[in-house]
């Protein structure tokens, strides 16, 4: 007999079951990842009302092969004053890749990184005093995402507002971070599609359109330039045939008068001579 805590135990018991020894749950494994995507929410990151979107400012080149504009998030984070407020970028599809609580600057958010391996980067940080709410009469209020292309290859700048690599669709958030914990952050918006390049081909009503309209404009011209030479030829030949009949005349003229008659001296009788 022997005493093991506070019981005591004869030979043959068997062996108690301590705390530490028991079998985790299978389902535990499971939960784990859940529980990391929930963090954010176990913070307390409030969910304000707005959804961020496409300017209705009449500008040109709202959206390109490579950039869009959206309009600034004025009166929305009026609540954290000591807030940095970040823009999310992420593919339409992996919206739900993305983990608030995963900072700036780093690998998983990097822009050069995106969008594979990183599902969604943080750009264009600013402060409040950046959105000053209400907005000042006349202000034009937006962000061009996409802008920079000096730091699209500069792995020295995981926040830079590169180039979009493709047509998307594209949706993006904001999220506020007091230090480098996320207080607040808006709904995700639409679904923002790039306009894509076309070949010369790609478009054959166009293309025909615009050649059909160069070859008639093409033939008009030549019309009138082949009409306008035939004038100058017909001049050119009007002219000189003038200029020669002129001379031709003057000629005539000129021997006719220098003619002398000299009939009179040969009807002189023979005796006089």
């Amino acid at each position: 007999m022997w005493a093991v805590g506070d019981h005591r135990r004869v030979p043959g018991d068997a062996e108690p079951q301590l705390p530490h020894s028991r079998p985790r749950h299978p389902g535990a494994r499971i939960m784990l990842p859940l529980l990391l995507l929930l963090l954010p929410a176990a913070h307390g990151i409030d969910q304000v009302r707005h959804k961020p979107a496409l300017t209705q400012e009449k500008l040109e080149g709202v959206t390109t092969a490579s950039t869009f504009v959206l309009d600034q998030p004025r009166c929305v984070f009026n609540n954290y004053s000591n807030a940095v407020i970040w823009l999310v970028v992420a593919l339409d599809k992996d919206v739900y890749a993305f983990n608030s609580s995963v900072g700036p600057g780093t690998n998983e958010t990097a822009f050069q990184r995106f969008p594979d391996p990183v599902h969604a980067y943080m750009t264009l940080n600013a402060t409040l005093d950046s959105y000053p709410c209400p907005k000042p009469a006349g202000d034009i209020t937006v962000l061009r995402v996409g802008s920079e292309t000096s730091c699209a290859q500069d792995e020295t700048r995981p926040t830079c507002n590169g180039p979009l690599p493709g047509p998307g669709p594209y949706r993006v958030k904001f999220l506020a971070l007091e230090g480098s914990v996320p207080v607040a952050e808006t709904d995700w918006s639409a679904p923002i599609t790039l306009r894509t390049a076309k070949s010369p081909n790609s478009n054959p009503t166009t293309s025909s359109g615009h050649s059909a309209g160069m070859i008639a404009i093409t033939t008009i011209l030549s019309i009138l330039f082949a009409i306008l030479l035939a004038g100058l030829v017909a001049m050119l030949v009007f002219w000189g045939s003038d200029s020669c009949g002129s001379s031709t005349f003057g000629k005539q003229e000129s021997v006719s008068v220098r003619r002398y008659n000299t009939h009179h001296v040969y009807d002189q009788p023979a005796a006089r001579l």
